[in-house]
């Protein structure tokens, strides 16, 4: 009896879905926008209001409590909105279903698709703190290295809540609806829309637990060079590990 030999994708072939989930990625217009548009825009529209008042260590309010803000407003729109939009619009399409007899897997479309949005990230991150620098005159992180650990872990716990999403959402519409509700809900708790300080105390506690909240929090820590809050991430771990439990439990192929 002849053992069948099942021959696994290789590098080019990770290589080419990389390319065709960035080419998916590059065609959706609002995709493009609102993760790198709508955070430059709250950049700009709360630069004044932050005042280039010296925090601590030469870092202004803009730089501790505006830049902290965006950059996890770049990551959450990329994790909860786009991100399930595509995994929700392959399942209804079918593409899932082929995939998963092939030796590629679907696993393959979810790790391309992770490198995507992790480039499309870097693209907004980058695109903000051009802006602030250019603009503002932005100064880096007192703790750099917190700061991108911090990053790395926030982008974890929203991808964990984007998972959550796609494995919910019937179809790509839902996706998109059920997506930007998670995502305003958790803006709200975080502060995004007037700071924590101006939120009930039972509300303004349970956001820095949330991703949006702990993720913009730790980073305003870091970048003022202050000890980054147990709660904060805590909060990103736990998200992180329940998000993706719960999406494996609940995610369908087809």
């Amino acid at each position: 009896m002849t053992d069948v030999v099942v021959h696994r994708p290789g590098p080019r072939a990770w290589a080419e879905l990389l390319v065709c989930e960035l080419k998916m990625v590059a065609r959706d217009t609002a995709g493009l926008i609102v993760p790198i548009g709508l955070p430059m825009l709250i950049l700009v529209m709360n630069a004044s209001a932050a005042g280039r008042e010296t925090v601590a260590h030469g870092r202004t309010a803009f730089d501790v409590h505006v830049l902290p803000l965006v950059f996890t407003m770049v990551v959450a729109t990329t994790g909860i909105v786009n991100m399930p939009s595509f995994l929700a619009y392959y399942r209804r399409s079918g593409i899932l279903r082929r995939l998963g007899v092939t030796p590629a897997s679907p696993a393959l479309v979810l790790v391309a698709q992770a490198a995507a949005g992790a480039l499309q990230i870097a693209a907004g991150l980058a695109a903000a703190w051009l802006l602030a620098v250019l603009a503002f005159d932005a100064n880096p992180p007192v703790r750099a290295g917190a700061a991108l650990g911090v990053l790395a872990l926030t982008v974890a716990s929203m991808y964990a809540v984007g998972l959550v999403v796609a494995a919910l959402s019937p179809t790509p519409n839902s996706s998109v609806a059920i997506g930007l509700s998670v995502f305003f809900v958790l803006g709200a708790t975080g502060g995004m829309f007037g700071g924590r300080d101006g939120l009930p105390e039972v509300i303004a506690t349970i956001g820095q637990w949330l991703p949006f909240g702990a993720g913009s929090q730790a980073l305003s820590a870091a970048w003022i060079g202050a000890p980054v809050e147990a709660a904060n991430l805590i909060g990103l771990t736990v998200c992180t590990v329940v998000g993706g439990v719960v999406a494996a439990l609940f995610f369908r192929w087809d």
